[in-house]
């Protein structure tokens, strides 16, 4: 244990690359817990005149998203004491709410999922209040951010294979038994956060100090920064909103728009995915200017934007293939989601010396996304029955791009207002750093 904490104090690139295998790890073993289940289509199933499937998502996209509220309060405040008894805690009683969601029959087992989802939502900010604060943070969550990307891709892959090995397992018992594989992994990487070092003295002159809030600081830093907040947390809801469509529909999108698809497709167009967008915050993390890196970030963002409601529209016009379309909706829409989620309140907080921390900005950004994805749910069961899965892709994804690149601009004049008002002090702090 002496040797591993020298290296890790001493060594930078082992230091690096043990964080991002400890995030990637610790995130992919989340969603073996929280995605499996949409590889189910529980064909010929409905409840109260709802597809089956649709119930199961909005129940548990309902806990995830109180789990979202929750921990605006619980991660702004968590101390890095309690982290690992708490990340332990959430991911067990996950577990066994897939188990008596396997136990219980349809269609009471729905309830289960709301349960499932209740306490995932709060892991992410475990996982990455390990990372912030730091001169390397971006490049740390480069391994946060491919996890977000490709687990769900490839964990659809992994469930496909094991219900070819195991037939007999039913579609209501394939995610506990999904779970409890990964259990001793997730274990696993949590060891591997543990022992990750705290910030340094440099880490805290470069980023600033990462620490719990109180009340008092949340609703100082909403009245100081609210306008941008809402701005950015608005783009972040549309689009957490798509990508969580995207991702639990993707069997249906595929049966539509290509009947003989390969089950290999989600884990190859999600890994392309994420190689691209790890080289693109890659490029943000060389720059150590928080001004600079603050607007690489946006520029970013509006990049995926285009990149994602331009590929519909060539899919629409016959241009590109439905693997391309796919490809690069997905690519575009994740170029613009995760440098929100990683990357621009990093700097936010870095850039404007705010006493807060990242967990507190994305997860009132988390909670109003997952607050759309189930409205949208909605809305597709009671008023949209007709319209096909990859219709309603598509129509999203024109939305989506006119109305985030509207909001982006917005928040660009508001930031672009307050950096020239604190100007000469961010200059002589850039100069410093």
């Amino acid at each position: 244990m002496n040797q591993l904490n020298k290296l890790l104090t001493q060594s930078k690139v082992f230091f690096v690359f043990w964080c991002m295998l400890a995030a990637f790890g610790t995130y992919f073993c989340m969603y073996a817990f929280r995605k499996p289940f949409t590889s189910g289509t529980y064909t010929g199933l409905t409840l109260w005149d709802i597809d089956y499937k649709a119930v199961l998502i909005i129940a548990q996209v309902l806990g995830y998203m109180v789990s979202k509220f929750i921990g605006i309060k619980v991660i702004s405040e968590l101390k890095a004491s309690g982290r690992v008894k708490l990340i332990i805690w959430l991911i067990l009683f996950a577990e066994i709410s897939l188990l008596l969601f396997g136990l219980v029959p349809y269609p009471y087992n729905f309830f289960f999922l709301f349960l499932n989802g209740l306490p995932l939502g709060m892991v992410w900010g475990i996982v990455f209040s390990y990372l912030e604060g730091r001169r390397f943070t971006e490049m740390l969550a480069m391994g946060l951010s491919i996890s977000l990307i490709v687990s769900s891709g490839i964990l659809k892959t992994i469930y496909f294979m094991v219900h070819e090995w195991f037939p007999a397992i039913s579609e209501f018992w394939m995610p506990c038994v999904i779970g409890l594989l990964f259990l001793p992994l997730f274990l696993t990487f949590v060891w591997m956060l543990s022992v990750i070092p705290e910030p340094t003295e440099a880490d805290k002159l470069l980023r600033v100090e990462r620490v719990a809030m109180t009340s008092a600081d949340r609703q100082l830093v909403l009245k100081e920064y609210g306008f941008g907040i809402v701005c950015i947390g608005l783009i972040y809801t549309i689009l957490a909103t798509m990508r969580d469509f995207r991702d639990n529909f993707s069997v249906e999108i595929w049966n539509e728009i290509e009947p003989h698809w390969d089950k290999t497709i989600f884990s190859t167009t999600e890994a392309i995915s994420g190689v691209i967008v790890l080289a693109a915050i890659g490029c943000i993390s060389l720059t150590r200017n928080n001004i600079k890196g603050f607007w690489g970030t946006q520029y970013l963002i509006g990049l995926g934007l285009l990149v994602s409601g331009g590929s519909t529209l060539l899919f629409h016009l016959h241009v590109l293939s439905p693997f391309w379309w796919m490809l690069l909706v997905g690519m575009g829409m994740f170029l613009a989601y995760t440098p929100i989620q990683v990357v621009l309140f990093e700097r936010m907080i870095a850039l404007f010396k705010i006493k807060a921390n990242a967990g507190f900005f994305v997860y009132i950004c988390d909670a109003f996304g997952y607050l759309g994805s189930v409205g949208l749910l909605l809305y597709k069961e009671f008023f949209m029955k007709n319209l096909s899965w990859a219709k309603m892709l598509m129509q999203f994804s024109y939305l989506l791009t006119i109305i985030c690149i509207v909001l982006l601009a917005f928040a660009a004049v508001f930031f672009n207002r307050k950096i020239g008002v604190k100007g000469p002090i961010t200059g002589i702090l850039d100069r410093n750093i």
